[in-house]
């Protein structure tokens, strides 16, 4: 059998590995899951309701970009959110999880070659997986760019040399960021849109945890491309369900840009594509539409962040996150600090190695682990205060 070469150095992905690590090893207290980040709050109230009466539904194909009821509802949520006014036949596309749109979305953007030359795509380091693989299957060199503590613990893109920006074709960027929960800001994001204009490369922008922060909204990157007269090609943004409301579950998320570019990604997707169920359609439209049950579940996030202040309140280096759920926590080595903690406490948190990769053989996550803070938070305050006490006293 001949199998393609393409994949053939990817590493174990993350959760594997880390059973590899731990799971040979006997816990050292009660378990406490602090891995993976699959939010633990109540879904919203009405989510059976409106299952129990679009039921039917699973009888009947599902529309394959989405309802135009949930394509309305979206682009309602967009103008309300972020003050930019899109096109929902034409600009809006539902998914299947975000994370199916972070990848296919590649397939149908990004060119077989720039300027004659391999495309680059360019991914935060750390970084979420789907980015890199989803570069390898278009035959695209991923070019991996610090996001450390040096640069806000976001991508430095404009440090990169001309030759390398020129042959880039797409660059993804998420932010809140996971794993550190850096927020990009307008002039970051600015910054970033120009350099995509002047070299002619399109922003893929991952703002799934965008509805999770302290106390400020953090924009987006379809708010500040219209502000500063962007080419409408130039940025698509990737929202997602799981956390803003809580549904991981549901698989719900949607993808907005350029007509042009929207065009080619509902093109393959018409081939392609694995449509949300009638039901589950009809759930997510009733999400988007409501922002109480946001509203709630930010507060109890916002509570977290109050918690782990606390918890690690003197500690060299900590730093919590503008956004998102995850603390990420500096240590000596990620993977012995892990497996210490496990063994000594039953606390079960990643290395940060796991999300991000060696190039000239540093590895910005190496130092840190990541702790997720989705467990209630009684459970969530033991476990962070046994990793405190165990790995910082």
């Amino acid at each position: 059998m001949n199998f393609p070469e393409r994949f053939s150095d990817l590493p174990e992905y993350a959760f594997p590995r880390l059973r590899g690590l731990l799971d040979s090893h006997a816990p050292g207290g009660e378990a406490i899951a602090m891995t993976i980040g699959e939010p633990q709050h109540a879904a919203p109230g009405f989510v059976g309701e409106v299952l129990a009466a679009n039921l039917g539904g699973f009888g009947k194909y599902p529309p394959n970009d989405g309802t135009p009821e949930l394509l309305a509802t979206i682009a309602g949520w967009l103008n309300r959110r972020y003050g930019v006014t899109l096109d929902p036949a034409r600009q809006i596309m539902a998914l299947n999880g975000t994370r199916e749109g972070l990848f296919n979305a590649l397939i149908a953007i990004c060119p077989e070659a720039k300027h004659g030359c391999r495309p680059v795509v360019l991914t935060p380091n750390p970084f979420y997986q789907v980015y890199a693989v989803a570069a390898l299957a278009v035959d695209a060199e991923p070019v991996y760019v610090p996001a450390t503590a040096a640069t806000g613990f976001l991508p430095d893109y404009t440090s990169l040399p001309a030759e390398v920006l020129d042959r880039v074709a797409v660059a993804y960027l998420c932010s809140p960021s996971n794993p550190q929960g850096a927020v990009a800001s307008r002039d970051y994001l600015a910054a970033l849109i120009r350099l995509a204009e002047a070299h002619d490369f399109v922003i893929f922008a991952d703002e799934c945890y965008s509805e999770i922060y302290r106390d400020t909204a953090p924009v987006g990157a379809l708010q500040v491309a219209a502000e500063i007269g962007a080419d409408p090609e130039r940025v698509f943004a990737f929202h997602s369900l799981s956390k803003r409301s809580n549904l991981p579950g549901l698989r719900s998320g949607f993808v907005a840009g350029g007509p042009q570019g929207m065009a080619r990604i509902k093109q393959l997707r018409n081939y392609a594509g694995a449509p949300l169920p009638l039901p589950l359609q009809r759930v997510a439209e009733r999400a988007w539409a409501d922002e109480a049950h946001v509203v709630e579940n930010r507060a109890l996030y916002q509570d977290k962040f109050r918690v782990a202040d606390e918890v690690f309140a003197g500690l060299q280096g900590f730093k919590g996150p503008e956004g998102g759920f995850f603390l990420w926590l500096p240590v000596e080595d990620g993977e012995a600090a892990a497996l210490q903690l496990w063994q000594e406490t039953g606390v079960r948190v990643l290395p940060g190695a796991y999300l991000s990769r060696a190039v000239d053989g540093d590895n910005p996550g190496k130092g840190y682990i990541r702790v997720a803070m989705v467990a209630p938070k009684e459970e969530m305050q033991r476990g962070l205060i046994r990793l405190r006490d165990c790995l910082y006293r």
